[in-house]
């Protein structure tokens, strides 16, 4: 029990000196956000088209899509690629040596990127909320709302993003491992409901984490009115606790195991 502690503030701390390593250095900043940044600007340009059968504002509808992006992005891929480079110099072959390192580590990269992308978020999100008019943005409730999906979404992805780095052949091999997951945003519908899809893409979508991150965003940001897209008609609260819920703990059974074993083929 001990050494699970010590392990528990060794993640910790070194989550924390990452994360403050990386938030300190502008350039490293302008690396994680400057593709949202472009796709806030394209969804501005577009401010004065409608959602059709509506008059809410197409580019505003989109911010939430692109926050929920930049969470798989940043937070599952940036991971991923953190982990297999620290594999390749020999960062995670120290950290087998040490009683409980595996876990320690695996506690310091969730946080540190989870930190980076909680941060990102806040770069994104207020100038959204300025320039585009319809988020609800306004309410307590949205903002509450948006702190459990923005949670609960980064502890359900984040395993696997260590799970994706642990898997893949090197650097190069992230492209290949990461296909599947751009597929899977493809037919998950973040940045839009999945009702025009095909009912068997639909059933596919809602048993992984990224539909129901994609559900979560909208629901805080947007009206309750354009709840009505959605399957359900419904931003559907306690589907989106239990399936990013039951996805997070499955990933911290997972993840350590799956790390442990990459160790001990170094």
């Amino acid at each position: 029990m001990s050494n699970a502690f010590g392990a528990l503030e060794a993640g910790m701390r070194r989550g924390w000196i990452e994360f403050r390593q990386k938030v300190t250095s502008a350039w490293d900043l302008w690396g994680e956000v400057w593709l949202w940044v472009i796709a806030l600007v394209v969804m501005y340009m577009l401010r004065g088209r409608t959602v059709p059968g509506t008059d809410f504002s197409l580019g505003a509808q989109a911010v939430p899509g692109i926050l929920g992006f930049s969470i798989v992005y940043t937070g599952l891929l940036g991971l991923s690629m953190a982990l297999t480079t620290e594999r390749e110099d020999g960062t995670l072959l120290r950290m087998k040596a040490v009683p409980d390192g595996m876990r320690g580590y695996l506690v310091g990269k969730v946080l540190s990127r989870a930190g980076v992308t909680v941060a990102c978020l806040v770069l994104m999100l207020v100038p959204a909320a300025l320039v585009f008019d319809g988020l609800a943005v306004g309410r307590a409730t949205s903002w509450a709302t948006l702190l459990w999906v923005v949670a609960l979404g980064l502890v359900a992805l984040l395993p696997f993003g260590a799970i994706v780095g642990a898997l893949s052949a090197g650097v190069r091999g992230i492209g290949l491992l990461t296909l599947p997951v751009m597929g899977l945003l493809g037919i998950s519908g973040i940045f839009h409901p999945i009702t025009a899809l095909p009912g068997w893409v639909q059933a596919v979508a809602q048993v992984f984490p990224v539909y129901w991150l994609g559900l979560g965003m909208r629901s805080a940001l947007l009206p309750d009115h354009l709840a009505l897209a959605e399957l359900g008609g419904s931003w559907r609260h306690a589907e989106t606790v239990a399936v990013l819920g039951g996805w997070a703990l499955l990933g911290f059974v997972i993840a350590p195991v799956v790390l442990r074993r990459m160790a001990r083929r170094a």
